[in-house]
């Protein structure tokens, strides 16, 4: 598995990440029930075939994925660079909201290393934007927890570029983490060049937007709480555009002797700002494919193809739905 720095002067990562938000469970962003013994092996097998980190978050299952999470690497935490995030709480009836606040977020920042298992978070990042607090506040509370040991390096999460120099005003940024993928690339045009200007690594979540992009997406097999039965992108006449998109690109794929779904995974790869391609898993079959997507490179004139097919089939980022 090759591996990238992470922005300026940062920890060498796999191009891909093991992604906990679907090992969480059932939750109002959950993606149907789970087998955490499942999930712990799919975990190991990803170390074993040389996925160096994890992403997961607080939120996730409201603690579940970072339980597991911390049960999976047990005995083999130096192995293994965790990253977590912060900002979303919830309360006794698991209603989630938005709270950056300095207090609020050193009790997450503890309450993560408990599930965690461990005394340090490789990677704290703001999960979230809280409009009700100053980013500076925030980003303050992250530095000091950096410079307390409790967090190696510290992130963002869904931030814009305003917001990335409001924090980069107090400390460096090592990373941002914005949704990116064939049809989600809205972060192009501004927020991926100024990264890449100003040594800020970029971890990408949904480059298979979230199943959409894996060639086997068939919305009769969603779980009844499945988030994205909820989500525009997943309902008409959305939907069948993009599986339209994804049949027209299939026989590229096939010509790297790739399936859909690695594919997809090196085509966010390909973009210079991009780091790493957070990718989820539920199982050992679904990591072993997963894998597949490293270290491949996509030719100019394929790379051109595509996006002419994007433009073709949806015009322009603006018109692209909110997942969530």
């Amino acid at each position: 598995m090759n591996r990238r720095m992470l922005g300026k002067n940062g920890p060498m990562l796999s191009e891909i990440g093991f992604g906990a938000w679907a090992i969480g469970g059932s939750w109002g962003y959950g993606w149907g029930p789970v087998d955490d013994s499942e999930s712990i092996r799919a975990i190991q097998r990803a170390v074993d075939l040389g996925i160096n980190w994890i992403d997961t978050a607080a939120v996730y299952g409201l603690g579940h994925s970072e339980e597991v999470v911390g049960r999976a690497v047990k005995g083999r935490r130096e192995k293994v660079f965790i990253a977590t995030k912060c900002g979303l709480v919830w309360d006794r009836r698991g209603v989630v909201r938005n709270n950056l606040k300095s207090e609020s977020i050193r009790r997450e920042c503890e309450a993560s290393l408990r599930r965690l298992q461990t005394d340090y978070i490789d990677l704290y990042q703001i999960h979230w934007p809280d409009p009700s607090t100053p980013v500076e506040d925030a980003w303050e509370t992250l530095v000091r927890l950096k410079e307390a040991g409790k967090a190696r390096y510290i992130g963002v999460s869904n931030f814009d570029v305003d917001l990335l120099k409001r924090c980069m005003m107090i400390s460096h940024v090592q990373s941002l983490q914005p949704p990116y993928s064939m049809i989600m690339r809205k972060v192009e045009k501004e927020i991926l060049p100024f990264c890449r200007e100003n040594g800020i690594g970029v971890v990408v979540y949904s480059p298979l937007q979230s199943g959409l992009l894996t060639g086997k997406f068939d919305i009769k097999r969603l779980a009844p709480d499945d988030w994205r039965r909820k989500s525009p992108m997943f309902r008409e006449p959305f939907l069948s555009k993009a599986l339209g998109f994804v049949e027209r690109i299939r026989p590229v794929s096939e010509k790297y002797g790739k399936s859909m779904l690695q594919f997809a995974i090196s085509w966010a790869l390909m973009h210079p700002s991009v780091t790493s391609a957070i990718v989820g898993a539920r199982n050992v079959e679904q990591i072993e494919e997963i894998a597949g997507g490293s270290g491949i490179t996509i030719s100019e004139d394929d790379m051109e193809f595509i996006d002419q097919i994007y433009r073709e089939t949806f015009k322009s980022p603006a018109l692209i739905p909110d997942p969530y």
